[in-house]
């Protein structure tokens, strides 16, 4: 479960890049009752759950032109983390950037096509809400070479790894280099869910939030299974095509 100590590789800020900032909202508000904030300058506004921000959502642009959603990593020195991209193969899309007074970030796509965002703090540590219902609570890469994007990102960010504790799934469960916490993992192509990062909002019925994300348009691209030891998943895409997941999480053992 992505924690909110946002340590160094963690998740610490996610963001949608939309067709349409009012219908965004109202599919997002809709769903798990997210509100729109009056975008800055840049079109760029931040989506709150009960006064709290949970995700940024900006206007398409020429780096980013297709509607998606972003994972973005801590790390405390944005430019050395892009430099060390590039030098493993990697491609720098944006940045790094300045947010005056809030911190800096650059844009990234892996070697295996995964895009990916690193957000150095400032004034903005990261979200304000992770790990509860209707926020970020898993960050998932569906990749072709895993083997691969794993040698990558630990270069990048020294991740600790696990192989997954079900028979025959290739999946590596995913932690930072300090923390115990797993905040989510690598695993195959998915012939439904496109390749790179896809984030995992938690919510109490995945079955009910899926027949809701269809109601309000949206697409199915793979109905709610059981994971044994994570919980109940669906892969859904908004009305624009920005893909992602809902998580109904597994009860905590005592």
């Amino acid at each position: 479960m992505v924690s909110s100590d946002f340590r160094p590789g963690s998740p610490n800020w996610i963001g949608l890049g939309s067709a349409d900032l009012a219908e965004s909202e109202l599919f997002y508000g809709s769903l798990f009752g997210w509100e729109l904030g009056p975008p800055g300058p840049n079109g760029y506004g931040l989506f709150r759950s009960a006064g709290r921000t949970v995700a940024g959502v900006g206007p398409l642009t020429e780096a980013e032109p297709l509607p998606a959603w972003t994972v973005h990593f801590a790390a405390a020195d944005a430019a050395r983390v892009a430099a060390a991209a590039e030098r493993s193969g990697g491609a720098v899309r944006v940045g790094p950037t300045e947010v005056p007074g809030q911190g800096r970030f650059v844009q990234l796509t892996d070697p295996t096509g995964g895009r990916f965002a690193v957000w150095e703090a400032g004034g903005t540590a990261g979200l304000e809400v992770v790990g509860e219902r209707g926020a970020l609570c898993r960050a998932e890469l569906h990749t072709s070479d895993l083997p691969g994007a794993l040698r990558f990102y630990r270069g990048l960010f020294g991740w600790r790894s696990r192989d997954s504790d079900v028979p025959g799934v290739e999946y590596a469960v995913l932690r930072p280099a300090d923390g115990e916490e797993e905040f989510g993992g690598l695993t195959g192509v998915h012939p439904r869910v496109d390749v790179g990062w896809l984030v995992h909002f938690a919510v109490a019925d995945a079955l009910l939030a899926t027949d809701e994300v269809r109601r309000l348009g949206g697409s199915v691209l793979v109905p709610p299974e059981q994971v044994p030891t994570v919980g109940r998943i669906a892969v859904l895409a908004d009305p624009f095509g920005a893909q992602f997941a809902l998580l109904e999480p597994e009860p905590r053992r005592p």
